[in-house]
Formats: structure tokens, sequence, C-alpha cells
């Protein structure tokens, strides 16, 4: 069977026949995904030849609805305005980056960040964003400080209220640790840690978020010590040592209502 231009043939483990398409520009072969049929694949291939071939400069969100998927667009446009192959569905401007998650979702990064996203695709599940790394599933907050308890507007903040701006100087983190935040609009600052029994309970007030988290860790021993079945989550606080860590820990003194609660288990 002679197969239409730019499509290719191939079949599945199970014997299936399906057809993939791909298009050369600048010296780059670049695929442009599989289909069910040789007419779909061709069409796709067309749509990129005519992108590629035309005078006109096209930019991500002048496409429309065809066989070439909207991620193929992205890149085929940056390719060809911005001189760079990228394989992700990047598109460059001039000191950060666009990631299209689909036609509607368009995430901003800087551009630190451009050799990362180029070899990591994003994901969506849960209402949480993650890249697949080394076989694990990680979500990409992480990357920016942002804990996987952390809540929007209460551990951290994106300073221009849009919560696609992932550049490193609109993400700002209130708390970083487990039971612990911030009084609002007192200084100098005070950090509540608070641990959950029975409902919240103030373990008391401190100075620093660290002593604070450490606060947190010494409540949540106690509390398991004294028969309560919750398996709380520690503070990892790498930058004290040991050391440091057990001077702090001996040294933490609880609020006299939690000090009673403690002592009525």
């Amino acid at each position: 069977m002679k197969l239409l231009p730019g499509v290719f043939q191939a079949q599945k483990k199970n014997g299936e026949i399906y057809f993939r398409s791909s298009v050369t520009f600048r010296g780059r072969h670049i695929s442009l995904g599989s289909y069910s049929s040789q007419e779909e694949a061709h069409s796709a291939y067309c749509t990129a030849s005519r992108l590629l071939k035309s005078e006109t400069s096209f930019l991500p969100d002048d496409y429309q609805s065809c066989e070439l998927p909207f991620s193929k667009w992205v890149v085929l446009t940056n390719f060809i305005n911005n001189r760079l192959y990228i394989k992700t569905p990047i598109y460059l401007q001039s000191n950060y980056f666009e990631y299209y998650l689909n036609e509607e979702d368009v995430l901003l990064f800087d551009v630190d960040d451009l050799f990362y996203y180029s070899h990591h695709s994003i994901m969506r599940r849960g209402g949480h964003l993650f890249v697949a790394d080394y076989g694990m599933q990680v979500n990409i907050a992480s990357r920016y400080g942002i804990k996987n308890f952390a809540v929007m507007n209460k551990d951290y903040r994106f300073v221009n209220g849009n919560d696609h701006d992932y550049r490193y100087a609109n993400i700002e983190i209130l708390n970083s640790y487990h039971g612990v935040s911030r009084e609002a609009e007192v200084y100098p600052p005070v950090y509540v840690t608070k641990i959950h029994v029975n409902g919240d309970r103030i373990v008391g007030r401190y100075a620093t978020d660290t002593e604070a988290a450490v606060a947190y860790n010494k409540a949540a021993e106690m509390l398991q010590a004294a028969g309560i079945p919750i398996r709380y989550t520690s503070n990892y606080i790498p930058e004290l040592s040991t050391q440091e860590y057990r001077k702090l820990y001996d040294h933490i003194m609880f609020e006299t209502r939690f000090l009673k609660f403690i002592a009525s288990l």
C-alpha cells in the first residue's frame, strides 16, 4: 500500500496497525503524533507543512482545531519564530517562557527553568501539576518551596494573583512548616504553632518559624507518647545541626493551656 506524504505505518505489540506522521524543518525531524488512519496522519502533515512554509508569522493563539495536536503547533511556532527546537509545548518570550498545558491553561516560568521543562512534560492530576522524574511523579510546586501540605494564600501566595505564574519573584512562601503560621500584621513577626487533636490546639507563640517548627515536632512526640494515635508528620529543618536542634528542642516552652491538656491525657 502506497502511503500518503508524511505518513509512516507502524504496528503495536498486539499487531494493530496505526500511522505516524512527521515533518522535517531546518534539518530537524519532528514527530507530529500517532493516528488511527493515514488520512488523519496526512492531514496533520499538511497542516504542519503549510505552517512551516507560510510567510505569515503565527503564534500559539492562532491555532484552529485540526488533526495537528495543539502541543505540536506550539512546538512548531516556537521553532519558526525563536529558532530553537523544544519538544515540550513551550513558547519563548523575551525574558520568560510560556508552557501550554492546553489552549486555555498557560503557565509562566523564568528562563532559569527552561532546561528542566524542556526535558520534563507537565501533567495534571487531581488539581496538581506533576512531572515524571526518575520514575516518580513530582509535584512542580515543590520546586518553588511549596510543601505538599501548603494551602494557597495561607502558606504561600502568588504575588500578582495569577496562580499560573511560577516565576520565582511571583511566589512568596508565608509558612514553611507543618502546624506553623505567621500572625498577620504583627511586627516583629510572631509564629503560632498549632496541632490537631480533637480540634486545633495552640501549642505556643514563637519569634521564629524555626522555633515554631521544633515546637510542633516536640508537641507531636509528647502527644504520641501520651497515647494519641495520630501519626503526625515531623518538620525537617536542614539548617539546624543535630546539636542545635536538640538544644532548641530542650528549651522550647508550651502555653499553659496546652500543657494542661497533655497532663489530662
